[in-house]
């Protein structure tokens, strides 16, 4: 019995909308909203992932910016991708724990109902400096990891000495001249890089002058994260952000 439990909730994720599939092991966007309901009906939140369970509120058509602490069941990216349309396509639908902006409303919907939140006219213009120490990070590891995929090309390499300062304060810059131990970008002396994503620190990206970035990777399959520590340069013409540090599990480089 508990054996046919099991199958029965391994299988349930392969019907994940084309929307979710990115959070089918327990990675996507930071926020959703509210998807394909008719503008006179709302979403029921129930107190457990079925339609068997108590109906506790309901989000509105068109909520958004909607948080996502899990769904259900659970099942690795790779096993997900190995299975057919048409095994995925015959299993009931997904549930997902959400809970609105301001708090008020929490419970199971089912993942039919959910896409990502992409933001509107309503938001917060992000702030230029952690736009511009974004998209150097982004950059960055970009560069890096075509580099790698093509080593015929070594002066592409942005950790190279003539390239570096582009990126680093100068200390950084005469640390990688020296040979660290490992890729100070991915804490690893070997990568296989996959499921890369950049995004401000969402707590405190901007604070006392220093700018943070979250790198989240896997890394052999092992989820990973770098946290990187920027700070505008005065010495540059015009000031621009250079990364100062970047931390991760055990040490921090430089």
């Amino acid at each position: 019995m508990h054996h046919a439990l099991r199958s029965i909730l391994s299988a349930l994720v392969l019907c994940l909308p084309a929307a979710l599939t990115a959070q089918v092991d327990g990675y996507g966007p930071d926020a959703w909203r509210v998807f394909d309901v008719a503008p006179d009906d709302r979403l029921n939140a129930r107190s457990g992932p079925g339609t068997e369970h108590l109906v506790l509120g309901s989000f509105p058509h068109d909520a958004t910016g909607l948080r996502m602490t899990t769904c259900v069941p659970y099942l690795p990216m790779a096993q997900f991708s190995a299975m057919t349309p048409a095994q995925r396509a015959a299993l009931p639908p997904r549930w997902c724990l959400v809970h609105s902006r301001d708090g008020e409303i929490s419970g199971w919907v089912s993942a039919r109902y959910l896409a990502e939140d992409t933001g509107g006219p309503d938001d917060p213009a992000p702030d230029p400096q952690i736009t511009a120490a974004l998209d150097l990070v982004q950059q960055l590891y970009d560069a890096r990891l075509n580099a790698r995929l093509d080593a015929r090309t070594p002066e592409a390499d942005p950790l190279s000495q003539s390239n570096a300062r582009d990126y680093f304060f100068a200390d950084g810059v005469t640390q990688l001249a020296a040979g660290p131990q490992a890729d100070p970008l991915f804490g690893a002396q070997d990568t296989r890089i996959t499921r890369l994503r950049i995004r401000p620190a969402p707590d405190h990206a901007m604070f006392r002058g220093m700018l943070t970035i979250h790198v989240d990777f896997h890394n052999f399959d092992q989820p990973q994260q770098a946290i990187v520590v920027l700070r505008v340069d005065p010495d540059l013409t015009p000031p621009a952000p250079r990364i100062m540090r970047i931390e991760h599990d055990g040490w921090t480089f430089p």
